[in-house]
């Protein structure tokens, strides 16, 4: 095998004496420079990484391990980062702050990276990996994650390469091996298996480019995606002075932000915080009435054809929705932790391979998946926080192109919400910090003001509606003063004892006898009939919004009983002032066709749009044979442009945006011959 010193960085060969041997001791006939280096195919015990099941793949999507001709084959004279990013990624310009972090860390220095999803973060430290000398360790939390952004590389001509529980023992030694010969760019690694002895003395024989830490909002332990091994990854990387370290995520609060700097050692760290703004996505928050039906319309008449993640909260509701939406002729497949991990691993695989695919799922499914052209999130359920809800939601329209984000809840799923984090096991500081999450998203959900707004602000960044891109900006909801109503309903509560559920209390309100109520006597009390003025469907609306801002709590012990809180005292004594939002009827039929018509449409001429959806097909055609996802050949993007453009030469074709020189030996051949045929025609 081929050495190259992490000392003077000479390449040499070496050939092991012994064959059962895990380690040999090596001497650069260079420097002299002496070191262990680590042989042996048997793979020691690991920690449990998180298995392709939770996010992973059958099998590696990497083809074989010689690797084609890649950066280093850029004269020294263009290895800047303009030129990487032209050559190899295909993309004219870099975006807002890559080209700053990515000249912060070739001259040396630690960054702290907060980028939202689809603005390029991974670029930041896979550039400055291919120009450093030595190799980028990229600490990644999931297989699927690394495997597919490996895939990704190597179709660009990096030479990238993986090391998790997806590879025999052979396979694994044999990447220890080209990582320890520098014949390597980037090397992704699993938490638990940076963290074992032996990855540590492969560490030490390799000369390191860098050090990148995805999804570093692991680390928190008041999050929804708590890692206990993000919390030992700076007792590894500080073990490294010289090697620079890149901490980088799409979600996280300034508390968040501050435990990441502290816990992965970074207080001298360049800090980079982006907007959170995805504009390109749309934002709709409404009630459920007929969640099915509402699924139904949002999939069928605004994203017929396109893949899409509806989240909902148990296993049991994602396998019952994902049948019944196949019932109605929709492509659908569940994912959760319940499923046979082979059929995890065979439903997300087509999620990745097909298009037009809706994913049904828990909470399990999102993180790794890096699908750019997820053209809807629907939850179904209400998601736990504002940092859940902006990752799952992020998931959509990665590749710039328009999206849609929509949420469906009611009073039920308040309570539930509730009621789960009260039965936690958690200590009750932990509880507080999730309860008052709860409130904050909840918030966010009954507010009549901008969503952009809310959501930003929520992440310490001001925003000024209006967007023109979520529900309450296109179609503002009105207002009106509910304290007088807030009493009455909180005095039904109280004279019916605080063990009853908004439907009872409701009856109550509105005058309705019930047997059970004249057996209880509170067709007597003074509460009863007082509320005829307003409709049940009001009425439960102010019981939701009372709910979601904190001036009610909810009785384990009565299942779905509401009770009074300190907040609910100060409203009946004056003290405070209601002001609920009118909930919006859904929107009409014939603005979700229109919707629909747009989203259907991308071009506006027939001829674009024919040649597109050729180019589609090619693509289509090529993943299968390949065995990759459609999107690591082109993104829609790419194919967009060259519907439009209709380039004929590979200069043509290599100005289009995502196209790189690699991939343009391995695939423009045949796209340029469907676009000149097509130009004949």
């Amino acid at each position: 095998m081929n050495i190259c010193c992490p000392q003077c960085r000479s390449t040499f060969s070496f050939g092991p004496d012994g064959a059962s041997a895990e380690t040999s001791e090596v001497q650069c006939p260079s420097c002299g420079h002496t070191y262990q280096l680590a042989l042996s195919v048997h793979e020691e015990e690991l920690p449990p990484e998180r298995d392709p099941g939770e996010g992973g793949m059958p099998e590696p999507m990497v083809e074989a391990w010689n690797d084609r001709p890649s950066n280093r084959s850029i004269p020294q004279s263009e290895a800047n980062p303009e030129s990487i990013l032209n050559r190899v990624f295909g993309y004219p310009s870099f975006r807002e702050n890559q080209k700053a972090i990515i000249d912060t860390l070739l001259a040396g220095r630690d960054v702290f990276a907060l980028m939202p999803t689809g603005s390029g973060k991974s670029l930041c430290f896979q550039i400055p990996a291919i120009i450093r000398s030595g190799v980028g360790v990229v600490v990644s939390p999931l297989i699927a994650l690394m495997q597919d952004q490996v895939t990704d590389l190597r179709h660009s001509g990096v030479r990238a390469h993986f090391l998790n529980s997806s590879l025999s023992a052979e396979d694994a030694a044999r990447v220890e091996a080209i990582a320890a010969a520098g014949e390597c760019d980037l090397l992704y690694v699993a938490p638990e298996r940076l963290l074992t002895d032996r990855f540590q003395r492969l560490l030490a024989n390799m000369d390191l480019a860098l050090f990148a830490i995805d999804e570093a909002h692991c680390v928190s332990q008041w999050g929804h995606d708590f890692r206990p091994e993000y919390l030992q990854i700076a007792d590894v990387t500080r073990r490294f002075p010289a090697v620079p370290r890149m901490a980088l995520t799409a979600t996280a609060d300034p508390a968040t932000r501050r435990e990441i700097v502290a816990k992965l050692h970074l207080a001298d760290a360049a800090r980079f915080v982006a907007s959170f703004d995805r504009p390109n996505i749309f934002y709709r928050v409404q009630i459920k009435q007929n969640d099915k039906r509402q699924l139904l319309t949002v999939l069928r008449e605004r994203h017929e054809g396109h893949a899409g993640i509806v989240y909902v909260r148990t296993r049991k509701r994602a396998d019952a929705t994902a049948r019944w939406l196949e019932e109605k002729g929709i492509s659908a497949l569940p994912y959760h932790a319940g499923l046979d991990a082979d059929i995890r691993r065979r439903n997300q695989r087509r999620f990745l391979m097909e298009e037009g695919l809706v994913m049904v799922a828990t909470v399990a499914f999102g993180m790794g998946i890096d699908k750019p052209d997820i053209r809807v999130v629907i939850h179904l359920d209400l998601p736990s926080s504002m940092e859940a809800y902006y990752q799952e939601t992020g998931r959509a329209g990665r590749d710039g192109q328009p999206a849609e984000a929509w949420l469906f809840y009611s009073m039920s799923d308040v309570v539930a919400m509730r009621n789960l984090q009260n039965l936690s096991n958690a200590n009750e500081a932990f509880k507080s910090v999730q309860r008052r999450k709860l409130s904050a998203f909840l918030g966010f959900c009954e507010s009549p003001e901008c969503r952009r707004k809310g959501l930003m602000g929520y992440f310490g960044e001001s925003y000024a509606p209006p967007c023109n891109c979520c529900d309450n900006c296109a179609e503002p909801v009105d207002t009106w003063d509910g304290t007088v109503a807030a009493q009455k309903a909180l005095s039904c509560i109280y004279r019916t004892g605080q063990r009853f559920g908004a439907v009872y209390l409701i009856d109550v309100l509105t005058g309705k006898t019930t047997a059970r109520m004249e057996r209880l006597g509170h067709h007597r009390i003074k509460t009863f009939g007082v509320g005829q003025e307003l409709e049940p469907k009001q009425w439960h609306s102010v019981f939701r919004q009372l709910l979601a801002a904190g001036c009610l709590d909810t009785d384990l012990a009565a299942r779905s009983g509401l009770r009074l809180n300190e907040n609910s005292w100060g409203i009946l004594k004056n003290e405070a002032t209601v002001v609920f939002r009118k909930d919006p009827e859904p929107v009409s039929a014939a603005a979700r066709q229109k919707t629909a018509r747009a989203a259907a449409v991308p071009f506006s001429d027939a001829v674009s749009q024919a040649l597109w959806e050729k180019l589609r097909q090619l693509r289509l055609d090529l993943s299968r044979e390949l065995s990759i996802p459609p999107y690591v050949i082109f993104h829609d993007k790419t194919l967009k442009e060259m519907a439009v453009r209709r380039p004929i030469t590979t200069d043509d074709l290599l100005d289009i945006s995502g196209v790189g020189q690699s991939k343009l030996e391995r695939f423009g051949a045949q796209f340029l011959e469907v676009i000149k045929q097509w130009v004949n025609q």
